[in-house]
């Protein structure tokens, strides 16, 4: 299964280096078991979007390294891809950028060529169902004036009631903003506001998850909140919780959270997978 993660510092900017390289189990380390392309998306406190994706593995890739020691951000949001829709390329590979926004992706969405019909030419480049789905949102965002979350709404209850679809798990960073949707079960996705210090309150991140695959550290995690949302639990914080099947998650500039159940049914259409999706979608795999 891909792995989605983020991270929110509010308005001061950090280095994420240990989580993006050095630990045992960094996002490297995760991409050999996710070889299929990386992306890195980075917003500062003063608004500057930096995105660096290629379709190759992380961890033998020097412009990956280099971004990863050098870079400094108020906000983070990756993505290491099992790809199960389009080729190995980099029109293919999250996360993807449209209209200042970034989005990364875990899930799968049927009826693409229905898809297309309702977008306008232009917005989508690659083959992957995954910035079909960012194209639909980002056209109801237009559509509601600019209003982020009435366009998430609006995007996703129609794909949730029209379009066969496994889960649309989906990270989208925009500006000094974070969101976050689960949706429906298969595929988790937890959240964490983390205070100073963590539970301690003399602590950085610096311990492995429960499930052994993704690790973090980070000095300034020890004197400033900090907002984690990942695939998984990445440490042994009692903080983490489990974001629920149809909830959309907001976290602002001031690191403010708000929970909100968007989508309370299920899929009207479900998808039953068969082929590559299968392997791709598995909670265990990676």
């Amino acid at each position: 299964m891909c792995r989605l993660f983020a991270l929110h510092a509010g308005t001061e900017d950090i280095s994420a280096c240990f989580w993006l390289l050095d630990a045992p189990t960094s996002l490297a380390d995760l991409s050999h078991a996710n070889p299929d392309g990386y992306g890195l998306a980075t917003v500062t406190a003063d608004g500057e979007l930096d995105v660096l994706k290629r379709p190759v593995l992380a961890a033998e890739d020097e412009e990956f390294v280099r971004e990863a020691r050098l870079s400094r951000a108020a906000t983070y949001l990756a993505h290491v891809r099992y790809a199960d829709t389009g080729e190995v390329s980099a029109a293919n590979t999250h996360p993807f950028v449209l209209d200042g926004r970034v989005f990364a992706h875990n899930g799968v969405v049927g009826d693409l060529d229905e898809i297309d019909e309702r977008l306008p030419p232009g917005l989508v480049h690659g083959e992957t169902d995954s910035e079909r789905l960012f194209a639909l949102i980002a056209l109801a965002i237009r559509e509601h004036g600019g209003d982020v979350r009435a366009g998430i709404v609006a995007a996703v209850t129609t794909v949730a009631h029209e379009i066969e679809l496994f889960s649309i798990n989906f990270l989208l960073a925009d500006g000094h903003d974070l969101w976050a949707l689960r949706y429906p079960e298969h595929n988790q996705l937890f959240l964490l506001q983390r205070a100073p210090g963590g539970p301690r309150g003399d602590h950085g991140l610096d311990e492995s998850s429960a499930y052994g695959t993704l690790r973090m550290r980070s000095a300034e995690g020890a004197s400033r909140r900090l907002v984690v949302i990942a695939s998984e639990p990445m440490d042994e914080d009692p903080g983490w919780t489990e974001i629920a099947p149809g909830e959309l998650v907001h976290v602002g500039p001031d690191l403010a959270v708000t929970r909100e159940l968007v989508l309370p049914e299920t899929p009207a259409r479900p998808m039953v997978l068969t082929g590559r999706a299968v392997e791709s979608q598995a909670q265990e795999h990676a």
